[in-house]
């Protein structure tokens, strides 16, 4: 059962896998773009958040829609950059990147997980698994193999060639998964992954997540109780601010 966000390893002697530490975004509401100073009229969705995950956690972000929790998800992967406040992902500052930099540090070290799959239609389910492994410039036996290897993990082994119109939507959550983990990254980021899936298909995606979460940093960002029940300890935001729960034993 997942403990409040006050519980878990966050004040561990470990280093975390991700830290995010004072985050602050804000969008410009005419252009969209990240603001540094500057009087334009802007939208603050992350204000002030900190937050540490380490190895072998399953973190659930949660809060209404409109909280936040994407926008911190995004930032702890990479995928955007904050306001203010840094984040410290595989030891670097993803700040002190580039574009470029970045996105070589996400597919060296995060595996990405989407609601809504992001598989390519015209692959097969192997060749959307290995795809990562391309941009790596791994040879063609090594893809070939990991990736039927992670297939047969997440229990598609015998779907490998089927394209993702001729799987179910569980089935597509998990081959999202298998190329989520075909780098073997420290960190898996989940943004919503059983939006889209019934309560049945969900329990094998969201156990899934639980077990690859033993070797990994996983976090993931979600209003579904179901989902946030099988987290090992929640982070809850509401308006952009991390909301504190009472005390840990007053809970139980």
């Amino acid at each position: 059962m997942a403990e409040p966000d006050g519980g878990g390893a966050e004040g561990g002697e470990t280093p975390a896998v991700v830290r995010g530490v004072d985050l602050v975004r804000e969008y410009d509401r005419g252009a969209g773009g990240i603001l540094r100073g500057g009087s334009t009229p802007s939208v603050r969705a992350l204000d002030g958040v900190s937050i540490a995950v380490h190895s072998g956690e399953f973190v659930g972000i949660a809060g209404p829609s409109g909280s936040g929790k994407s926008t911190l998800l995004h930032l702890l992967a990479g995928l955007d950059v904050p306001t203010a406040g840094a984040v410290e992902l595989a030891g670097e500052d993803i700040e002190s990147y580039g574009e470029r930099g970045r996105a070589r540090l996400r597919l060296e070290h995060v595996g990405i997980v989407f609601q809504r799959f992001h598989l390519l239609p015209a692959l097969s389910a192997r060749a959307n698994v290995a795809l990562p492994l391309v941009e790596l410039g791994r040879s063609k036996a090594e893809r070939r193999e990991r990736a039927s290897a992670l297939l047969e993990e997440v229990g598609l082994g015998d779907r490998m060639t089927h394209k993702p119109g001729q799987l179910s939507g569980g089935e597509q959550q998990r081959v999202a998964i298998a190329r989520a983990l075909v780098t073997e990254p420290e960190l898996v980021v989940a943004d919503e992954p059983t939006g889209e899936l019934d309560s049945e298909t969900s329990a094998r995606v969201l156990s899934t997540l639980d077990d690859i979460a033993d070797e990994r940093a996983v976090v993931l960002a979600s209003h579904d109780p179901q989902a946030l029940e099988t987290c090992d300890r929640l982070v809850r935001l509401r308006d952009g601010t991390r909301r504190r729960e009472r005390a840990e034993t007053e809970l139980r």
